[in-house]
């Protein structure tokens, strides 16, 4: 096996650390707060729960946010408080559950904050970049989008469309993600997320996935896809 350069052992150590800045302040826990044990908070919504209607009806967003992803964080921060629980009396017995559980809340949170963040209810464009490296890679920003909404339409049961950056090839990668934790191309850095677990549009679209899946793409905040590809560029340089 050929060993790694240096410049690549920089790449993937910034690869986690890329994947924090991308969420955005929000998501972020404080420098104060690194020095020791912090629960997750919910993240407010950057825009009314009416400001995506009609394309997400109010009723479909405040359940959505205030019911399935404070779900998520509080399931997080349950999750770490028996993972410190376990660790304090050296009991490993329930790690694999309690291992699933982290992974499944914690992307569940992750995921759900990437989701509200990269829509908006005015159209925006890619920045430079971005368009650069679609183009590249796409050939198009409508090639883009054409694979990402049949990936996302053709998701086994529940789960993500995901764009992603994958910084070991500087590539953009379109992606399935099944049940939150599974499908992910490790290292990859999330970009762009749509929700098809059916509350994300179910009380609206019933069993159209497709539909809702059209009807969001024109809500995507291009420019706030743009600024996290920009700070993953910058962090995996």
């Amino acid at each position: 096996m050929e060993t790694p350069s240096r410049r690549e052992m920089f790449k993937w150590a910034g690869a986690s650390a890329a994947g924090a800045a991308v969420l955005g302040p929000s998501a972020q826990v404080s420098r104060a707060a690194a020095a020791g044990p912090a629960p997750y908070t919910l993240p407010d919504l950057p825009y009314a729960c009416n400001a995506l209607a009609p394309v997400i009806d109010e009723r479909t967003l405040r359940i959505h946010h205030d019911r399935h992803h404070a779900g998520y964080v509080r399931g997080l921060n349950a999750a770490l408080g028996r993972l410190n629980a376990a660790r304090g009396s050296g009991d490993m017995a329930s790690i694999q559950a309690l291992s699933q559980a982290l992974a499944f809340h914690g992307s569940g949170h992750v995921l759900h904050t990437l989701y509200f963040a990269n829509l908006s209810p005015r159209a925006t464009q890619p920045t430079a970049p971005l368009t650069r490296a679609i183009v590249g890679q796409f050939g198009s920003l409508r090639s883009l989008t054409t694979q990402l909404a049949a990936a996302t339409a053709t998701v086994a049961g529940s789960g993500w469309g995901m764009l992603a950056f994958e910084p070991i090839g500087r590539r953009l990668f379109v992606l399935q993600i099944e049940k939150h934790e599974n499908q992910m191309v490790c290292g990859a850095i999330p970009l762009l997320v749509i929700d098809v677990w059916e509350h994300a549009y179910y009380l609206h679209y019933q069993n159209r996935r497709t539909d809702y899946i059209k009807a969001i793409m024109t809500r995507i905040h291009w420019a706030e896809v743009g600024r996290r590809f920009g700070a993953a560029l910058r962090l995996c340089a």
